[in-house]
Order: structure tokens, then sequence, then C-alpha cells
């Protein structure tokens, strides 16, 4: 490592040395097949490095160049999209819907009964509330109501065989889980604001992302599917072996010693959907994406909305999507969802496209006020800190992101090598 450049950023070349431990841990303890982590600090990448493998039966290395499902790490990328289709005066916020999806115009709402039990919408379904979640839409593999059970049973989950726009229109035709605004709710809110952006601008979402985000921003490995040339870079998919600790390890614990349950198949990287493109362009969960190209993402966001002469959106945008966005400034427990993933929601507001940190110490995490994070469901993560000026990319394929606390131990790595704060 570089001890003066590392000095410089503010950070310690001893410490990031831990951080590098931490790496290897996870796949000697075999939480992981393999992982990837960048830091960006002060414009400069701090620490980069990949450990594990991309495939237990093959061997191949994971390296900083494999491509992986980043799922719902698409959202922010679809809400960037929105918001650079704002600022050229596609819409407003507080624009219902339906003033651009007709087929919303009639959906209702659940009462709680039997999923005819009905009434109306008593305010329409805005575009912000897309954003933040706050819709009244769900998923259907939540399992808690009628109304997701009907999305399982319209196969709202299987869709890459559909448009997006019939899509849309077959989901408008269920009900609400509750009045929009008044719950938050993880949903497929942001696959709908994909199709708005496909209304807004006249192209694919695809398409969209393609000529208006990733060439500008020289993604070059970032899309809906693997192209042939670079399948051989794509990374397998795994879920815990039965018995595997949700949440937490047990208290006195050795990470080094008491090894967790290994690995299972979940998606093989050769016979993987994504190695071909299908009709659906999920801008809820469909990209895949490697750790330089969310990197520049990133470093963009951080950099108020440009990457060196590519300028997305203005600073006063980026600043407001940073701004928590929820009723009368209320945290996400205060909206009905006290904990998500292995993650506590006390303290945690939500701004457009990602979670915001409020009040670090009711939300038990050492963080700044004004962070903003997302992960995926496959255990990736990302956070920026813009006290700090520090951007975090955690890249793995382990299903379900709530198997180990993997975001709260990596937090604890990387503010452990920080020596200067800008608190």
């Amino acid at each position: 490592m570089d001890v003066e450049k590392l000095a410089k950023l503010g950070m310690s070349a001893g410490r990031l040395e831990q951080v590098s431990k931490w790496l290897s841990q996870q796949v000697a303890m075999e939480r992981v097949a393999g992982a990837s982590l960048m830091i960006g600090r002060r414009g400069e990448i701090a620490f980069q490095e990949a450990a594990g493998v991309v495939d237990v039966e093959t061997g191949e290395a994971f390296v900083d160049e494999t491509i992986v499902r980043i799922f719902s790490m698409t959202k922010p990328i679809t809400t960037v999209a929105a918001m650079m289709l704002y600022e050229r005066g596609c819409f407003q916020l507080d624009h219902p819907v339906a003033r651009f999806i007709p087929s919303f115009e009639q959906t209702q709402v659940w009462r709680g009964g039997a999923l005819s039990d009905v009434e109306p919408q008593s305010s329409r379904m805005t575009v912000r509330q897309l954003m933040t979640h706050t819709a009244g839409l769900t998923y259907g593999f939540m399992n808690q109501n009628v109304v997701d059970e009907a999305y399982r049973a319209q196969g709202l989950d299987d869709r890459r065989d559909q448009t997006l726009e019939d899509w849309v229109d077959q989901l408008a035709d269920l009900p609400l889980m509750c009045q929009p605004g008044s719950q938050w709710n993880y949903s497929v809110a942001t696959d709908v604001l994909g199709r708005l952006v496909e209304v807004w601008s006249g192209q694919t979402l695809a398409a969209f992302f393609e000529e208006e985000i990733f060439t500008p921003l020289g993604m070059v490995d970032t899309g809906f599917y693997v192209p042939e040339e670079k399948q051989h870079r794509f990374c397998s998919m795994y879920r815990p072996a039965s018995g595997a600790v949700m949440g937490s390890q047990s208290p006195g614990a050795n990470p080094l010693k008491d090894r967790d349950p290994g690995l299972i198949l979940a998606d093989r990287f050769d016979s993987s959907p994504y190695l071909k493109p299908g009709l659906f362009y999920s801008g809820g969960g469909g990209l895949v994406s490697t750790l330089a190209d969310y990197g520049r993402f990133c470093q963009m966001l951080m950099n108020k909305g440009a990457l060196h002469d590519v300028q997305l959106l203005s600073p006063k945008t980026v600043a407001y999507m940073r701004t928590n966005q929820l009723p009368d400034g209320a945290d996400l427990a205060a909206m009905g969802q006290p904990v998500w993933s292995e993650t506590n929601y006390e303290g945690i507001g939500f701004g457009l496209g990602w979670a915001v940190v409020l009040d670090p110490v009711k939300a038990n995490v050492i963080a700044s006020e004004g962070e903003h994070h997302w992960g995926g469901a496959a255990s990736t993560f990302f956070w920026l800190d813009p006290k700090e000026d520090l951007f975090i990319v955690f890249l793995t394929q382990l299903l379900p992101s709530s198997t180990y606390p993997l975001r709260r131990e990596l937090r604890a790595q990387v503010n452990q090598a920080l020596t200067e704060s800008g608190d």
C-alpha cells in the first residue's frame, strides 16, 4: 500500500490490512465464495481488493473485474435516470403516476380482508412515492398478506419474457397494499419508475441507461445481461447450507475458529438466465455490474452529479435526493418498517432512491448523519458519506442478504481505518 497516498486520504495503511484480513476471513469461514471491496475517499481509490472464487467447483479467482448480479443496487441508478428526466422538465415529483400510466387511474386499495375488499385511493399515487417506496406497492416474496399472494399468483416475480409496459399494466389491476403515502413498504415501485423513464424518454430503460448513464460514465460492464464475450468473468451465486446463523454470530464466537456453515449453489455462472437478454428491464433489480463500474457511479454522486467532464445531475438535485423524504421527517420504523434485511430502521429515513441516516445513535450504527446507502439481495452493498468524502462498494453473491451481518461488520472495518474525520 502507498502509505503517503493513504495519509493524504486520511486512512491508515496498517489498519487497512485489517480490512483485507476481514475480507479474506469471509471466504475462509465459507460465509461467501468470493467478494470484492472498494473504498473511495477524497476523489481517489484508497483500497481495492478481491478474495475467494467466482465458482467453488472451478476454483477461478474472484477479481476486481468479476461481473455480479447487483439486484436492488439497480434502484439508485433508475432513480438517477428519473431525476435526469426531471431536470429536463418531463415531470414533477407530485404528479400522479396515472398521468403517465393510465392503467393506475382505477387501481384500488386493499382494506385488510379478502383481496376483493377494496376502496378507492384517498389521494393518487405520486412519482415521489414510487421513489420512496410509499406508493402502496409490495413484492410477491414478502409473504405477508393476500396482496403479495396475488402478486405470486399472477407471476409478477417471474417476468423476463414480458415487456415492462405489459407487466406494469398487469400490476395496476391488483389492489395497493395500503393508501399511498401512509406506509413504507419495500416494493416493485422502482420497476414502475423504470417504466416511467421509458414513457418520459421514449426509449427502453436499457437504451436510456446505456446512452445516458453507462457510456458517459465509462460503466462498460453494466447491463441487463452478460454478453457472450464477457461471460467468462461472470460469477456463480450461492445460498448458505442448512443451519446458517441469521443476523449475527453467537456472543463470544471466534471468527477465526468458529466456521459458519458452507454454501450451496443458487445460480451457476454458465447456465444463468443473465447470460441472455430478456424482454423485461427491471429498474428495481435487473442489472449486473463490476466493482469499477459501480465505483464510478458512486464517485459521480460523491462529486454531486459529475464525473470528469460528464455532468448527469446538478449538485442541487443530488443534495435533494440525499434528503429524507418521508412524511413529517419520520424514520422508516415510524412508517411501519422497523427492520429490513439485517438492518434496524430506527433513525433511518429514505431519500430518493436510497436510505438516509438521520440519527446514528438511534440507528445503532457508527455513521455520519446524512450518509446514504442501499444493497442488493445477494449481499452486495454501497454507502456514500458526504461528510467524510467517502464511499464504499462491496460485491459478493450470497442469498439472502440477511444471512450474516456482513454490512454491519464492514462498516466497523472501514471506520477503524480512518485517521481523519470530517466531523
